[in-house]
């Protein structure tokens, strides 16, 4: 099978996991992190250690699909996604990941003292870098696929 007719199929795998993860993303961004502030300072521990524990079987599956599949992104590139376009999503996802690391896993954290205005402020303003670069990527693969899908009709 050629790259070409390979880079297809995983494009089509990778946009699948990428607006799932988008959409999820968005929803917890504008719904389930701001209603953080009305769980009330002592459940708050309890309700943050669910939202972990919940929310990583939802997001794991999808995450373990498009991390590798974006780097695997750049190698299947073809003559009509060009090059530069999978370099773009692998630069957001590392974006994402550092963000993920560095900003929001901390802020998981803080909630089993209480609720912390702060705190919860600093959670929500700083995940707009997540959704963010996820709501880019979502149009970028989305195009990748477009274009890769015109090369292989021709």
């Amino acid at each position: 099978m050629t790259a070409e007719a390979l880079s297809l199929p995983v494009l089509v795998l990778h946009l699948a996991a990428t607006f799932y993860i988008m959409g999820l993303v968005c929803f917890v961004q504008r719904v389930h992190y701001p209603l953080f502030a009305g769980v009330g300072s002592q459940e708050l521990p309890a309700y943050e250690r669910a939202h972990v524990s919940r929310t990583n079987p939802v997001v794991g599956p999808p995450v373990l699909v498009e991390a590798p599949t974006a780097p695997g992104l750049v190698a299947l590139s073809t003559s009509n996604v060009q090059h530069a376009l999978p370099w773009l999503g692998v630069g957001l996802l590392a974006v994402i990941c550092l963000s993920t690391s560095l900003l929001q896993v901390s802020r998981h954290r803080a909630p089993s003292l209480g609720f912390d205005t702060s705190a919860h402020r600093r959670l929500v303003t700083r995940n707009w870098i997540r959704t963010s670069a996820w709501s880019l990527r979502g149009p970028l693969v989305l195009w990748m696929v477009f274009r890769a899908w015109a090369g292989a009709s021709t």
